[in-house]
């Protein structure tokens, strides 16, 4: 059974930092795509980012381009969401999803889903 786990949310200032990380099991995770999605409260749930089996590839939506990283480690079948410069706009709970295919921002692509980690960015 494929089961993905996000931690390392919480409560930041504005200008502030954090990572996530995506542990993932049952799966053999060299083979997946892994994409971070984020939902604020009323808001439809929105692609943050995106990186590719090998890692060597990523994908950003505007939103987020040049003050969030993702990356990736295969030994330990985990991705990680560093975040900089974090706006109270970038509270949301995140959600890391995983699937065969190649990248996309769409996330009715995705099979399989964490249950989130709530980002607080107060003002």
């Amino acid at each position: 059974q494929v089961q993905l786990v996000e931690s390392g949310g919480g409560l930041v200032q504005a200008g502030g930092s954090l990572r996530l990380s995506c542990a993932a099991s049952g799966l053999t995770f060299r083979y997946y795509t892994v994409a971070w999605f984020r939902q604020a409260p009323g808001k439809d749930r929105e692609f943050v980012g995106a990186i590719n089996r090998s890692g060597g590839t990523t994908y950003y939506a505007e939103s987020v381009s040049g003050r969030f990283t993702i990356s990736r480690d295969n030994a330990k079948n985990t991705v990680y969401l560093q975040m900089n410069s974090l706006k109270p706009e970038d509270t949301a709970v995140y959600y890391c999803a995983a699937d065969s295919e190649p990248p996309t921002y769409d996330s009715g692509r995705y099979d399989n889903w964490g249950q989130g980690t709530q980002v607080t960015v107060s003002s």
